[in-house]
This record gives C-alpha cells, structure tokens and sequence, in this order.
C-alpha cells in the first residue's frame, strides 16, 4: 500500500511558518516588559522626587518648616553652657537635618540646590553633676539629651538672600516652644560667621562626615 501524501496550500504553509513567529514576538514583548519592571528606579528620580520648599508668610517671613525630624539627620555639635562662660551661642546640642530632596540632589551633584533647608533643632544637656556640666551616667560620663531649645533655620535662595550671600537665616527661639514664624537675619548676626569659616558653600560640612565626602 503506497503512503499518502497530504500537499498543503501555499496559504497553509505560510500560516504555520505565521505561528511560531507570532509566539516568538509575543515572548520577546514579555520578556522586555519583566526586564523594564525589574531595573531599579533611574538615577534622575532622585532630583525629580517631591521636595519640600521654603513657605513664606505675605510678609516674608519664614515659616517653621514641617515634619523636620522626618528629614535626613545630619549630626550634633556640642556647645555646652558649661564650657562657654555658662551661656552658649547655641545651647547646647545642634540636630541639624536637611531637606531629604535637596540631599539627594546634594549626593549626586556635589551641590545645595536653590531651596535647600537646613533645620538645628537646639537640645539643651541633662543637669550637670560635674563643674564642666557633665554628668555620669551607666555608659560614663559625658552629656547627655535632654529638653528642646528652640531652632535655627538656613534656606538657601540666591536671589531673596543675596545681601547674606545667598542663604536666608533664621531664629525661631532658643527656648520652647518654637515660634511660628521668624524674620531672615541681617549679615552681622549670622551670615559672617559662615562665610568666614564654613567650608563649603557657606556650610559647616566639615562637622558632618555625612556631607564632607
């Protein structure tokens, strides 16, 4: 009994050449999907996150940033009374936290982006036991946290602070509770200091590791 041949159409052959194709397209299309989904986030989502700008009152006043102890902590100077005559400048630890989007722009330019907000948030020392106002505790002696003292705020805004070199200063008391609003500071009160000695950018990044790299 001879075999028997089933002959295809043109047509029929170039639908089954069609199929695999159409498979292979559809898999290429799911596999660059699941590549596009699993890739981390891009490097510019860090300077195109939500930032938390400077809010003003209608008479420029600034007003006390909110959420601060949400932001990126800096670090803590220590300027005790004790050690200054019995009254420090700024009693007596110094919190300082930056805006988190303007660090993340900070991290990858190597600059404070305009709007940059830098919060001390001012932390007077547990009672002294020692005439240095130290004290001991079960880790030793030294200082310890104790109540808030108010806060100090630096906005960087070339145009609105060029007369203090392009930084706004601000006091919202060195006692509690802090104010709600503060006035911008003029040059002899705290912009000479940092432009004198500050390292970078009017900035004292040679006290915080995190941001002198």
């Amino acid at each position: 009994m001879k075999p028997i041949t089933i002959r295809h159409s043109s047509r029929e052959r170039r639908g089954e050449m069609r199929i695999p194709v159409m498979i292979a397209s559809v898999v290429s299309s799911a596999l660059v999907m699941a590549a596009a989904f699993a890739q981390p986030a891009n490097d510019g989502g860090e300077q195109t996150r939500k930032r938390y700008l400077p809010e003003y009152t209608k008479s420029g006043e600034l007003i006390l940033p909110k959420n601060y102890h949400e932001w990126v902590y800096v670090g803590s100077p220590l300027t005790p009374n004790a050690l200054n005559g019995g009254k420090a400048n700024f009693p007596e630890f110094h919190n300082v936290y930056i805006e988190p989007g303007s660090y993340a722009i900070y991290k990858k330019t190597g600059e404070f982006p305009e709007g940059t907000i830098f919060f001390k948030e001012l932390q007077l020392v547990l009672p002294a036991q020692h005439p240095d106002g130290s004290r001991t505790e079960a880790s030793g002696r030294g200082y310890f946290p104790g109540k808030w003292n108010g806060a100090d705020v630096t906005v960087k805004d070339s145009k609105r602070f060029a007369a203090t070199g392009g930084w706004g200063y601000f006091n919202f008391n060195h006692h509690e509770p802090k104010a709600a609003t503060a006035k911008v500071k003029a040059n002899d009160e705290c912009a000479f200091c940092h432009r004198a000695s500050a390292k970078k950018d009017d900035v004292w990044t040679q006290f915080y590791p995190l941001l002198d790299n």
